[in-house]
């Protein structure tokens, strides 16, 4: 069976990714940052023929991310690495004239560090199976919309060090994926006081994100909306 990490797995469409593959077949390690719910996800995908390991941590951590690639290694493979953990900063979102520096480190921390010291960690057994990263992105990496200089800028610095890796490891195939607006929790932080009961389930841009998979298509950054081959 192939292998997935997917970090942030406990909710949101890291969970309806993990199920999914599960039901797929993949083997799969996942974490978040909060036990009940990880336990949840994890008695879930026992009921696929899949193996799991769930493991509850920070992915800013060191030593969690080495314990979520040693788990893997554990199954015998990589093939697929999905950095969906992120964190949007403070809420309701600042400008950037008194945007909260301490703040602004911890985004990137979390959003640029965390995933490149995680695709560090597992690139020996990516580049054996010839495997695969995705990034979850944003539209606020390429739009300037109010609020959204620091979670924006780091999805931007992110969707870079993919165009970057897929240059310097053309054996993998490397993806910066923007699923567009989601009813995630992340999503109800950015917009406090707001009804976003029209946005799309992640269940439903799942299946966008496994075309793309699928597709065997060059690496790039590819747009939920878009036809696979417009990267």
């Amino acid at each position: 069976m192939p292998v997935a990490v997917v970090t942030g797995a406990s909710r949101g469409f890291g969970r309806a990714l993990a199920v999914d593959l599960a039901e797929d077949g993949w083997d799969l390690v996942v974490d978040g940052r909060h036990r009940r719910p990880l336990d949840e996800l994890g008695r879930e995908i026992d009921r696929s023929p899949s193996r799991r390991a769930c493991i509850a941590g920070d992915v800013t951590d060191p030593a969690h991310r080495a314990a979520l690639i040693g788990a893997a290694e554990g199954f015998g493979s990589l093939d697929l690495i999905v950095n969906n953990a992120s964190t949007l900063g403070p809420s309701p979102l600042p400008r950037l004239d008194g945007y909260p520096l301490d703040e602004l480190r911890l985004v990137y921390e979390t959003n640029v560090v965390a995933p490149l010291a995680l695709v560090q960690e597992a690139l020996p057994l990516l580049r054996r199976s010839r495997g695969t990263v995705i990034s979850l992105s944003s539209d606020a990496a390429v739009e300037g919309y109010r609020g959204w200089g620091g979670y924006g800028s780091s999805k931007a610095a992110l969707d870079q060090l993919h165009r970057v890796l897929a240059v310097e490891e053309p054996g993998l195939r490397v993806y910066a994926f923007d699923p567009g607006d989601m009813r995630t929790a992340m999503h109800q932080a950015a917009f406090p006081g707001e009804d976003i009961s029209d946005r799309p389930e992640p269940e439903t841009v799942v299946p966008l994100l496994r075309r793309l998979l699928d597709s065997g298509a060059p690496s790039g950054r590819y747009r939920a909306e878009e036809p696979v081959g417009a990267a």
